[in-house]
């Protein structure tokens, strides 16, 4: 099915949302979300309040509407690192680096999150609406397969839960990004996520492997 073509007034309108999307992230990172009124973002984005109110009827919605937007952005890479040619360890090897380069691009966005919600987890969405949550669960389930075909392959060892690694992966990688967030050069993501993989998979590795060479780490 081809892609519907916009009009120039649709593209239009994208275009502003755009802009007061991108103008409202550059005020809640610099004042913080409670000190920014949505007479302020009209103002950075250079709209009538009217006009702001035709796109978002209050800030919270602005707030939810971005998160869900970099939501569905960051989700479809994340899937799509999962969806690499090799075995099960190289497909979650690529995931740690490729959801760690995401989310570090758009620190500001993951710094809006984490002082919003006050968590330390990415698991934990309760604050969000249904269509956030169920979007992250989309890809906890996605991780499971990838566990779950691995655990099968003889990779990982037997009895384990997919669902759970999925989980627990996912809880080590926000905790060594917040590290990053407090001190990015004594705790570089990059650099760690090498020990992420040393912590994690070589816990589950299937014993027929405990003699093979150590997990390749990642490229720095």
């Amino acid at each position: 099915m081809k892609n519907k073509v916009l009009s120039r007034r649709e593209r239009e309108k994208l275009r502003q949302r755009h802009d007061i999307i991108k103008a409202a992230l550059d005020l809640f990172s610099e004042f913080g979300y409670h000190n920014v009124s949505m007479h302020k973002i009209a103002k950075k984005a250079e709209f009538a309040i009217g006009t702001m109110y035709k796109f978002f009827p209050n800030k919270e919605e602005l707030y939810l509407e971005m998160i869900m937007e970099f939501s569905e952005k960051a989700n479809a890479v994340f899937i799509e690192a999962l969806e690499i040619p090799g075995n099960e360890i190289e497909k979650i090897r690529n995931y740690v680096k490729v959801k760690g380069e995401v989310l570090m691009e758009n620190e500001a966005t993951l710094k809006l999150y984490i002082d919003r919600t006050h968590l330390a987890s990415t698991y934990i969405t309760a604050s969000f609406n249904e269509d956030i949550q169920l979007l992250y669960e989309k890809l906890l389930m996605k991780l499971a397969d990838v566990f779950e075909a691995g655990i099968k392959a003889g990779l990982f060892k037997p009895l384990l839960t997919p669902y759970y690694l999925a989980i627990s992966l996912n809880s080590i990688i926000s905790s060594f990004l917040l590290l990053w967030l407090r001190d990015p050069k004594q705790h570089p993501y990059t650099k760690n996520a090498a020990t992420i993989l040393d912590l994690f998979l070589t816990s589950i590795k299937s014993s027929k492997d405990e003699n093979e060479p150590q997990i390749k780490k990642l490229e720095c």
